[in-house]
């Protein structure tokens, strides 16, 4: 979950809200980033429970360990601990305890793997120290909403009673889901345009490669990706697969109308989040929010706003890709090089859009729900999962050989080897998710804990 964001001064204008996004806009694909972030379950190894906030093994005591043992800047509210900083990247907590790193922006896949390497090398070493863990999931395998601890974060706090309002999923997306996702620029208002509709259309497809969390409870629930199932629940006014996005004169002012639309989450003054739940950004606009009566919003306000919406992908000064589920190791540099080899090279982003401008909203809408249930194996009409994925990955491949950035000093001569993970997937016709349903089922002999000696970071 975003922090509070930081914008700009009053908005004069409506037309300010279409320019910030715009903002974003980087003409020079050189000048072009990769952000990822991702998140993962903590947990007491003797008890296989999730990490409190507070204690000698929690969640507080890993980002003082962090703090003070690997030169990250504190970031409090209300007096808490909530977050961290160090050179570009943050560390923040979901709702439910979840540790997310949210890295700085990189020029290569080599750097961000880098970064992910180092990351995690040092949560390992302070969990180690007070007999915690950590496992990248899609959701939380076993632990029920009671068990659960709602972060000390006052926007969670408005969120959660929201939540149970709109939809039937929310607390537990909120709770017991952890993804993995990258954020990529773009260059111009048509570079966005093009890049959000193969983003969004071929969501499923990363959902599909990604699908990591077969149980819940306890037990299999029936997708290969629950934690894509639970995103499906949760609020029909801010998520979903956008079909406007695909209208004809889509751009920057359709996105602003429909994110006017969503309904408001807070208002953030002064280090507090104000209620603002369910009102309208339209009406803050006017100076008529019931919240903050007789306050015009600041571009700050507007920039939180715009982290509240939930679609699979979504705009804000950069594009986010929003639906893998939380993985193992390997697979966290994967997901960049899935996205950037098809975003970041015009001849690849071109053959991706060919793949998918002939489906219509309703395959669009089959093929994310195809994915979450069956993973590799769906199929919605003529559309074998397996064989689109193959296409998606070739033109990905492609995209990372022309972008030829090196690694290791130049013995590395491009990006492709991230991919060789997702490669295997295809060869084996086995995503994470089905892997895990094979150890249930044979080894662990429907032993669920054994998963957390196994598949832990």
């Amino acid at each position: 979950m975003s922090i509070p964001q930081s914008g700009g001064g009053p908005i004069e204008s409506r037309d300010q809200l279409a320019e910030y996004l715009a903002s974003g806009c980087r003409p020079d694909a050189a000048d072009w980033r990769i952000g990822t972030e991702h998140e993962k379950f903590g947990y007491c190894k003797d008890t296989q429970k999730p990490l409190p906030y507070e204690g000698v093994r929690s969640i507080q005591a890993v980002l003082e360990g962090l703090r003070d043992s690997h030169g990250w800047a504190p970031v409090s509210e209300g007096g808490k601990l909530i977050g961290l900083e160090k050179d570009g990247a943050n560390v923040s907590l979901e709702p439910g305890g979840a540790l997310e790193l949210s890295g700085a922006p990189l020029e290569t896949i080599h750097e961000t793997c880098d970064e992910v390497n180092v990351h995690l090398r040092e949560v390992k070493d302070i969990a180690d120290k007070i007999g915690v863990g950590f496992i990248g999931l899609g959701a939380a395998p076993l632990w029920n909403h009671e068990e659960m601890p709602l972060m000390p974060k006052g926007r969670y706090k408005l969120m959660d009673s929201y939540m149970q309002s709109v939809g039937t999923m929310g607390t537990t997306m909120m709770r017991r889901t952890c993804t993995v996702q990258v954020n990529l620029d773009f260059g111009s208002e048509a570079d966005m345009v093009q890049k959000f509709r193969v983003a969004l259309a071929l969501q499923p497809v990363a959902t599909a490669l990604f699908a990591n969390s077969p149980f819940f409870e306890g037990k299999p629930n029936g997708h290969k990706s629950w934690r894509s199932r639970v995103w499906r629940d949760l609020d029909p006014a801010r998520t979903g697969m956008l079909p406007f996005v695909f209208e004809e004169g889509f751009g920057f002012e359709h996105y602003v109308d429909y994110a006017l639309d969503v309904p408001m989450y807070f208002v953030y003054r002064d280090g507090k989040y104000i209620n603002a739940l369910g009102q309208s950004f339209r009406d803050f606009l006017k100076g008529e929010l019931p919240a903050l009566p007789g306050e015009i919003p600041t571009l700050s306000d507007w920039a939180d706003h715009l982290t509240t919406i939930f679609p699979e992908a979504r705009i804000k000064k950069y594009m986010e890709m929003r639906g893998a589920d939380g993985g193992p190791w390997r697979r966290l540099c994967a997901l960049p090089a899935f996205w950037v080899g098809l975003m970041y090279d015009q001849s690849s982003l071109d053959a991706a859009w060919d793949l998918a401008k002939g489906w219509d909203t309703e395959t669009r809408e089959a093929l994310r729900v195809a994915a979450s249930e069956d993973g590799l194996h769906a199929n919605v009409g003529s559309i074998s999962m397996k064989k689109l994925a193959a296409q998606v990955i070739e033109i990905a491949d492609a995209g990372l050989k022309a972008r030829a950035r090196q690694g290791a000093g130049g013995l590395i001569p491009d990006e492709t080897h991230f991919l060789n993970a997702l490669k295997e997937s295809l060869d084996s016709g086995k995503v994470p998710a089905d892997e895990l349903l094979e150890q249930y089922n044979g080894p662990w002999a429907g032993d669920l804990s054994k998963i957390y000696d196994q598949y832990s970071y």
